[in-house]
């Protein structure tokens, strides 16, 4: 075996080495960039859909849960507020909720929900964008005799009834928005996502 025999078995076990290193260094660096083209944890729980145990809530209670970066309520109504709301359908702009960028178009009518015990509701306000307060109470000292309970924006004084619908003669144009939802059971709900997905 001659001195240029070694020289090229040595040359090529050195460029197949080399080869093989370099390969293993362009995967290494490929995988966290092609990885980091996928959207992360918080951008996908952000846009995804949510599901709530509604199961929990009792009657007359509120609870708030996060969709797509917004507060979106969920409002257990009592039979009493299901009344008050009926009450309160001649003083609101939009009755029967005939305006449709509002809410999905399963969604009609006063109680605006597929069951009328629950309300889904995203938490602005259709005017500039504040978060109203919930106020079950009838008739508090700050909102007068008239009040049946309902949601009141305390930027600009906008008052809506317990299905998110707004009083005639305020600031907000529009009703509460309505997200899409579903039940997924007599217990779960499922917000971001239609009936029709199930």
């Amino acid at each position: 075996m001659s001195n240029g025999d070694v020289s090229q078995g040595r040359r090529r076990f050195l460029i197949g080495a080399t080869s093989v290193v370099g390969g293993v260094g362009v995967v290494g660096a490929a995988v966290p960039f092609v990885a980091s083209w996928n959207p992360s944890a918080k951008a996908e729980a952000a846009g995804a859909p949510v599901t709530v145990n509604v199961d929990k809530i009792e009657p007359g209670q509120q609870i708030t849960v996060e969709w797509r970066g917004k507060p979106v309520w969920i409002i257990r109504r009592s039979e009493a507020m299901l009344e008050n709301i009926e009450k309160l359908t001649p003083r609101v702009k939009d009755p029967e909720s005939a305006e449709s960028s509002q809410q999905p178009a399963y969604i009609t009518g006063t109680y605006r929900s597929l069951k009328p015990e629950f309300i889904v509701l995203v938490g602005i306000c259709t005017h500039l964008g504040c978060v109203p307060t919930y106020r079950p109470d009838v008739a508090p000292a700050d909102l007068g005799d008239d009040w049946l309970g309902g949601l009141f924006c305390p930027c600009h004084g906008s008052k809506f009834d317990l299905s998110g619908r707004v009083f005639s003669g305020q600031p907000a144009p529009l009703n509460l928005v309505v997200p899409p939802y579903r039940y997924d059971s007599e217990s779960t709900m499922t917000i971001g996502l239609d009936p029709e997905a199930a």
